[in-house]
């Protein structure tokens, strides 16, 4: 059954207020018509820093795939995640909403197990894609809802879908089992399982003697999708779950990698690294090394001429990413920060022949990709968007259109929301109420709040942030009603 429109959920069925606020201008989208619409591959990890591979800085990781897809392709330096966690940044990846509109905007638990499931009104990219004429396909992380649930890819306009549904079990890189179009498939390796706690639900696990690593399978899965015989563009949301760490585990073995390659011997001629480091590093290499078979699969394929691939990350940094690591970051915040190291994300956009080499610092963010995906489709939105083509600044042709702002929620740890306009970004921190203001241009780090000094800012963004959102029945900041 096709989905209502957005006028039709805004009349009959006012609790999907939420994926259809009025006030939401539409995306304007390039006028040139796409006669051949492109396949569009998106690469989504899981918690990674913007500044933890050597394209974007970092000196110690490897990441030769990654340098060679930015050497070919276009690197964001002002792309930013849909918040600082797993679930509501994957609803605006999805939706084209920001959180502060979007129907999931922090990780709620539901029974039996699993996260808050997006509605069937819900409108995703995959369903105007799928619409558009597009085969679709998931392969990795989910985190929208559970199989039997409205929020099953299979219900929300992918085809096909195969990993993880609930972002929990997703912490354990070598599972009991993965999911494919509602059946489980078991794995063989024997897990340790979590008390049936409320938060873990039974399906946070540990594998003392691993056999079958996840993410290996989804790159099998991927290219396996890439070279089967295609008669239409596909969609293939490809969603790693590295470097996510595993909290189940014991603390040395928080990061998951069947081999140490290539940092066994770390550092050459001093101390050596501790396992956790290594198995760190590890996971960041092989996470390059799949996305270098993704890119070589496409051209052996002859597909990379009309395929557009992206790259990015949900989030910053886990918290648990080694010191030796982290302090070579230079933005503040990791991991449900409000600050950059929190919501700044990877994106790399990589199209031979279509996509000029080079550097963008356009302020963009991930519910961007759906009115991207739409323009490259040669359809609209189905709905209102906060999201704003990317094809002028992909494609080089035509006027971009820039985001006035951009917004952000969290509902965890008593809360916070922030404004970024222009180079001037503001903070609030709820349960404290407590503002911050930062000038992104000369202070990257939020290093020197301006509260004090520019009080007029302080108001207009306050404005702002009071404005950019829409209530959620669900997501309140712990306030009544």
């Amino acid at each position: 059954m096709r989905k209502k429109t957005c006028n039709a959920r805004w009349t009959f069925l006012p609790i999907t207020l939420l994926a259809c606020w009025a006030g939401i201008p539409a995306p304007s989208l390039t006028e040139a018509p796409n006669t051949s619409p492109p396949n569009i591959v998106y690469i989504n990890m899981d918690d990674l820093g913007v500044e933890e591979t050597a394209p974007y800085g970092h000196p110690l990781f490897k990441t030769p795939n990654l340098d060679r897809m930015t050497a070919e392709g276009l690197k964001f330096t002002q792309h930013y995640a849909g918040t600082s966690v797993c679930a509501p940044s994957r609803c605006a990846l999805m939706t084209g909403m920001h959180t502060g509109h979007c129907e999931v905007r922090g990780n709620i638990q539901m029974q039996p197990h699993g996260q808050m499931p997006i509605s069937p009104e819900t409108v995703t990219v995959a369903e105007r894609l799928k619409e558009a004429g597009y085969e679709t396909a998931l392969v990795g992380k989910w985190g929208l809802g559970i199989e039997g649930t409205t929020g099953e890819p299979t219900r929300q306009g992918f085809d096909t879908y195969f990993g993880y549904l609930d972002q929990v079990l997703a912490h354990n890189n070598f599972p009991a089992y993965l999911v494919r179009n509602g059946r489980r498939e078991e794995l063989g390796n024997e897990v340790i399982w979590e008390p049936k706690t409320a938060l873990f639900k039974g399906l946070g696990s540990f594998t003392p003697e691993p056999k079958v690593y996840s993410n290996d399978l989804f790159t099998k899965e991927g290219l396996q999708f890439i070279a089967r015989p295609h008669n239409k563009p596909f969609y293939l949301y490809l969603a790693y779950t590295l470097p996510h760490n595993n909290g189940e585990a014991p603390k040395d073995q928080r990061f998951q990698s069947p081999t140490l390659a290539p940092y066994e011997n770390e550092p050459p001629g001093g101390p050596a690294w501790t396992l956790l480091e290594k198995t760190y590093a590890a996971t960041i290499t092989r996470m390059d090394d799949y996305v270098g078979q993704i890119m070589d699969a496409l051209k052996k394929q002859g597909l990379d001429k009309n395929t557009l691939v992206l790259f990015s990350s949900d989030n910053g940094s886990t918290e648990d990413i080694p010191q030796r690591f982290a302090k070579t970051n230079r933005l503040r915040g990791m991991k449900r920060s409000p600050y950059e190291g929190g919501i700044r994300a990877p994106l790399i956009a990589w199209w031979p022949g279509k996509v000029k080499p080079g550097v963008s610092d356009l302020p963009s963010a991930q519910w961007d990709f759906l009115a991207t995906a739409c323009d490259l489709a040669g359809v609209k939105p189905a709905t209102p968007t906060d999201g704003l083509s990317m094809v002028p600044t992909l494609l080089s042709r035509g006027r971009q259109t820039r985001h006035d702002h951009l917004y952000w929620e969290f509902h965890e740890q008593g809360g916070w929301q922030a404004v970024r306009q222009g180079n001037l970004k503001l903070i609030y921190k709820v349960k404290s109420d407590q503002y911050e203001l930062y000038d992104l241009n000369r202070d990257p780090a939020e290093q020197t709040n301006l509260v004090e000094q520019q009080p007029e800012t302080v108001s207009r963004l306050k404005s702002l942030l009071a404005s950019a959102r829409t209530p959620s029945a669900h997501f309140t900041f712990g306030r009544n009603g």
